[in-house]
């Protein structure tokens, strides 16, 4: 995939069902007809609008996740998903209940490996703090059951896919983000050939959950991820960007809000003009400020993390500066400029 300019994650609307219908026909295409109709999706904005929620990618609807609140104890966890949403007709949720159930989470496959899905995940989760339910509950698909169903069980399947023996899309992506097995479910959703109609309960737990509190929380803590560089030698910009890549990936992983890089991580670019003065050698570094800064912007959008790249020489005209950017995790981005330039930078560099 080309690099993306703008990832929004926003609630669904109305006028977005054509988008959603084509994202789940994409996302499904083994499944014909497994999408909402029109009628659905206005149901679900009606009752439980903040229940569902849409990532787009260049203004075009790439994945969707929809939910409902439910009083769980009415339906334990021997339940099929024509009960838990009422026969599709979502009369099941009620804004009193206990658990948020995902119904549907799909991205369409051109924008899969951008963690979009991640993203989407990390919203419902939010969205639970945020109403102070207990937990999210949800049947997930195994569609690559059907591969193993001569020689596996469900049990087995699932139990090779958590010690990661075999890769199922789906329930692999469920377990890396926090949610755990409850049980096998049988004829949860009739029609799913992939997985066989089996399905796989899962959970996370709202560790804030507080018995009786029912009230929207602003979240209070912001995580960073402060970035130790060590200073070495890189082949080109590609070798750097593996170190790089590999910082980012760590502290989203630690559900980082920002990632700090230090000034002038990229110093070591400047080894490939030793032979020019101190000034020349500073502004031929400027020369991958651009490609540094746009590479910064994908990484955040695919790792869900804003990032701080730490201050780079830049170029204006025959001007020199020491500016950084604020490459946010929706596409956009900020610059800002060192105020207080070091008598070095200014004997060496001006």
């Amino acid at each position: 995939m080309e690099d993306i300019g703008k990832v929004e994650l926003r609630a669904l609307k109305s006028s977005d069902y054509q988008g959603l219908k084509d994202s789940m026909i994409a996302a499904y295409p083994n499944w014909p007809g497994a999408f909402w109709g029109e009628q659905h999706i206005e149901t679900l904005l009606r009752i439980f609008p903040k229940g569902q929620i849409a990532i787009f990618v260049d203004d075009e609807l790439a994945g969707c996740a929809l939910s409902l609140i439910v009083t769980y104890e009415h339906f334990g966890d021997s339940h099929t998903y024509q009960e838990i949403t009422g026969n599709y007709t979502f009369n099941t949720h009620t804004p009193k209940g206990d658990v948020l159930y995902g119904i549907d989470l799909f991205i369409k496959p051109e924008y899969r490996g951008l963690r979009l899905g991640r993203r989407l995940y990390d919203a419902r989760k939010s969205l639970c703090e945020d109403l102070n339910l207990k937990a999210i509950v949800f049947g997930g698909r195994i569609p690559k059951y059907h591969e193993y169903a001569k020689d596996l069980s469900p049990k087995e399947y699932i139990q090779k896919v958590k010690f990661k023996e075999i890769y199922d899309p789906t329930l692999t992506f469920q377990l890396s983000n926090d949610f755990h097995v409850k049980k096998v479910l049988v004829n949860y959703l009739p029609g799913d050939k992939e997985s066989k109609d089996y399905a796989v309960l899962l959970q996370w737990d709202n560790i804030y959950y507080e018995k009786g509190a029912r009230k929207l929380l602003d979240k209070s803590i912001v995580r960073l991820g402060l970035v130790q560089w060590q200073m070495r030698l890189y082949k080109d910009i590609d070798d750097l960007f593996e170190q790089v890549e590999f910082f980012v990936d760590a502290t989203s992983a630690y559900k980082s809000d920002f990632a700090l890089f230090p000034e002038f991580f990229n110093a070591p670019l400047m080894a490939a003009h030793n032979n020019l003065s101190e000034a020349a050698a500073i502004r031929k570094l400027a020369e991958h400020t651009d490609e540094i800064r746009d590479r910064f912007i994908q990484l955040a959008i695919s790792y869900n993390v804003n990032i701080i790249t730490g201050s780079m020489p830049s170029m204006r005209g025959d001007k020199l500066f020491n500016e950084g950017f604020v490459c946010r995790r929706n596409g956009t981005y900020d610059s800002y400029e060192k105020i207080h330039v070091t008598p070095d930078e200014a004997k060496f560099w001006g």
